[in-house]
């Protein structure tokens, strides 16, 4: 890691001052603070730490963020190196000594070190960087408490200098003299809070109190007071860019550490076929990728070139490094350069932002299984559920996957307020932009999990919605509250009472799985799905998941939860949950709590969740809507299976009862790009290459009835010879002779009998040479014809 000081960087103890990945991108981003073990700093710009990053990949949101990488923070990178790292500011930059109560900035500190330190103590530390200490007393500096901050994103020390002379307690305001000097001191009176901190210019003898500072205009109203004598206006600094630029507002005062310090503004995106397949992976990960990326990228980045020309340059580079990446990671040219044109030439008639319906609609559509997938292998890997199996109401779909690869771009940061994910980076001077125009990469974190999606009936709700008048009121009445907020007033946003629905639904679901499975409320996520016909996809969906395991995912806990003899009872006892909160009747009955008066009937006992876990940061949430109010039952969406004794099906799952111990089938996952393609053999040398490594007499019996009634397999899928697969339980690699994947056959030789053993459990069709009764009309009625 290293320090941006004087325009040099300095190397900072890798064990003191280190931060995880995911906290260099949220609440460790840049432009934030960072308190270590004795100093605070604040993240720098991510143009002085590009070196230390390992660039990710999301085709979607790369393309969404008009960015060419996401670049990850690498410990093997930084461990390397001790000059190489995670850059810092100096920010805060006042200091007080403890003992001798000198205050000063660290620019001044630094002074009187050089003047006072021994040569070999400069030497060893020239910028105090690794030890803060009083030059005199040798006790550790202690940074300044509170800081100005500018809802433009601007962030300033306090005006230490300007205030002591300005509020003079003795004799009124003074002019600010040519040599301050301050000492920041505890009053000796009784008197606490910030009437008990007491600053005093030992040069001209002026003192004051920081009485009055957290007054919301209180630098307003000194300029106006003194006509703007000491000029109290926000200076415009970026201290973690080394910039500043002009701003007419003035700033308010905070605590350092308070939350509304720092807000980062991230942009999350699922990694969905087909960008998450096996290929696609080993493509971005080559070095030949790489190269060939940062070469067409700097060409079609240089000035006066013509579009005609960058087509003809992109179109020789593609094919050229398509070879290059084939020869390294030993796939199909061909196959390589059609993934190529994919991520460098296709290109969208439309922008679109990782919150539009479009972006979502393209995860809804994979995670319920409308998208046919060619692989289950890769970043993505789906289980298909017989929703009848359920037997819950409202339900349409359930579908469990078993992995997922999440990545969180940081993109920008807001000061005072927060900023809703939809509002423009760069504009109206709210958000600010964590990189340079010129910039070509974010700094992200990935993260593998695992997930439960549930599909609603749309039909269902839209019946609801349509036969309650109190549930219209309702509606209304939040968003009237949004528009008075100060995120609704700079992002317009209709709330509907699906959404409402929806949000509260997963809410309750994922405090009760975390109650269920073990895993910490913070390490569940929702990811909601929400939309009408009109916005052009009708969405009705909740993903609930995990992502915050390591590379290979989690455990399986959460979809373990999914399955039919255990979700049932889950989801009935997540409703049920809703019926009751410590706070009721005052919770159940109100019209507007949280913040902004943006929820309804939910409050930190009953519907909040760690606001990591939560999508809206746990606002637009009613528990009315899922279980009707105290006034009026019939408002909840399950009022029927809550208070009218109407089944809710079949929940399998009791405290006091026996569970099913029946074994659930395994979960066939074919391993892309592993054994020989038989596409163009005939099923003849097929049969008879098997048969020429058999010792086994029934198998040689089966094959050679086989290969005599070859003919009748012509117009059937054509297999994969010595395919290998995994199972979702195990990640160890299994290997059939003959592997069908559309058909979801496999033929094992005698020799693969462990092999078998395993896949025999699964739900696919499986067969042995070995097995005396196998037979080949058996093995021909299974396969799909071409």
């Amino acid at each position: 890691m290293s320090l941006d000081c004087k325009s040099k960087k300095q190397p900072l103890n890798k064990v003191t001052h280190s931060v995880r990945a995911s906290q260099s991108v949220l609440q460790y981003g840049v432009g934030a603070m960072v308190d270590f073990p004795d100093q605070t700093l604040m993240t720098a710009a991510p143009e002085l730490w590009e070196s230390c990053v390992r660039p990710i990949h999301d085709e979607r949101l790369e393309k969404a963020l008009h960015v060419d990488f996401l670049g990850m923070p690498d410990g093997e990178k930084i461990s390397k190196d001790g000059n190489n790292g995670i850059s810092y500011a100096r920010f805060p930059e006042w200091y007080f000594c403890p003992k001798c109560r000198q205050f000063q900035s660290i620019n001044s500190w630094v002074d009187e070190f050089k003047h006072k330190a021994s040569s070999k103590a400069q030497e060893y530390d020239p910028f105090m960087v690794k030890q803060m200490r009083c030059p005199t007393c040798k006790q550790g500096l202690v940074v300044a408490r509170i800081i100005t901050v500018c809802e433009h994103g601007h962030i300033d020390d306090f005006p230490w200098v300007k205030w002591v002379h300005c509020k003079n307690i003795y004799g009124g305001n003074k002019p600010i003299c040519s040599s301050p000097k301050l000492t920041f001191k505890t009053g000796a009176t009784s008197t606490e809070g910030l009437e008990g901190l007491v600053i005093t210019c030992e040069s001209c003898g002026v003192k004051t109190t920081l009485k009055g500072a957290f007054d919301p205009e209180i630098f307003q109203n000194l300029d106006k007071k003194y006509n703007n004598q000491y000029d109290f206006s926000c200076t415009g600094r970026h201290p973690w860019k080394n910039e500043s630029e002009t701003c007419t507002e003035y700033p308010k005062v905070l605590q350092r550490g308070s939350s509304s310090v720092y807000f980062p503004v991230t942009s999350s995106s699922l990694v969905i076929p087909p960008y998450s397949s096996i290929l696609t992976t080993k493509i971005e990960n080559s070095q030949a990728f790489e190269a060939g990326r940062n070469a067409i990228m700097a060409f079609l980045k240089m000035p006066g070139i013509a579009q005609e020309m960058k087509n003809q340059f992109l179109d020789t580079q593609i094919g050229d490094i398509a070879k290059k990446v084939a020869l390294e990671i030993v796939e199909s040219s061909e196959q390589i350069k059609n993934v190529l044109i994919r991520k460098w030439k296709s290109e969208s008639e439309e922008e679109y932002s990782t919150v539009s319906v479009k972006y979502r609609s393209e995860e809804y559509e994979a995670l319920s299984g409308e998208v046919a997938l060619e692989s289950m292998a890769g970043d993505f890997q789906r289980e298909e559920t017989n929703i009848e199996d359920y037997n819950l109401p409202f339900v349409k779909q359930i579908s469990l996957i078993h992995k997922i690869r999440e990545v969180q771009a940081l993109t920008g940061f807001s000061r005072i307020n927060p900023a809703d994910k939809s509002e423009p980076i760069g504009k109206q001077g709210h958000v600010v932009s964590v990189k340079k125009n010129d910039t070509n990469w974010y700094p992200a974190y990935e993260v593998n999990g695992e997930g439960i999606f549930i599909e609603f009936d749309s039909d269902a709700i839209n019946e609801w919605r349509t036969q309650n008048s109190e549930l219209q009121h309702r509606v209304e009445l939040l968003n009237d509250n949004y528009k008075k907020s100060f995120i609704g007033s700079h992002n317009p946003r209709i709330i509907t009472g699906k959404f409402l629905l929806l949000h509260t639904i997963s809410h309750l679901l994922i405090k009760q799985l975390s109650f269920e499975c073990g895993y910490s409320i913070a390490s569940l996520r929702e990811r909601l799905y929400c939309s009408e016909p009109a916005e052009g996809k009708d969405m009705s969906g909740i993903f609930i998941y995990t992502a915050s395991g390591d590379s290979e995912g989690t455990l399986g806990g959460l979809v373990r939860q999914g399955r039919p003899d255990t979700f049932p009872y889950i989801f009935k006892k997540a409703i049920e949950s809703g019926m009751v909160c410590s706070n009721d009747p005052v919770c159940s009955l109100s019209l507007g709590q949280g913040r902004d008066s943006l929820n309804l009937s939910a409050c930190y006992s009953c519907g909040l969740l760690p606001e990591t876990s939560c999508e809206e940061f746990n606002i637009f949430l009613d528990r009315g809507t899922v279980v009707g109010t105290f006034k009026n039952k019939e408002l909840g969406f399950f009022y029927r299976q809550l208070y009218c004794n109407e089944k809710w099906g079949t929940l399998p799952k009791s405290q006091n009862e026996k569970t099913d111990t029946t074994p659930l089938a395994e979960t066939i996952l074919p391993k892309e790009g592993t054994g020989i393609n038989y596409t163009d053999e005939s099923f003849i040398n097929i049969w008879s290459n098997i048969k020429q490594w058999s010792d086994n007499e029934n198998e040689m019996k089966l094959l050679d009835a086989l290969i005599t009634e070859s003919a009748k397999f012509n117009c059937k899928e054509k297999p994969i010879g010595e395919g290998e697969f995994i199972t979702f339980s195990s990640n160890t690699s299994y290997k059939a002779s003959l592997l069908w994947k559309k058909s979801k056959v496999m033929f094992f030789s005698s020799e693969q009998q462990e092999d078998y053993d395993v896949a025999k459990k699964s739900n696919w069709k499986c067969f042995i040479g070995s097995d005396e009764t196998l037979n080949v009309d058996d093995i021909l009625k299974n396969l799909q014809g071409v």
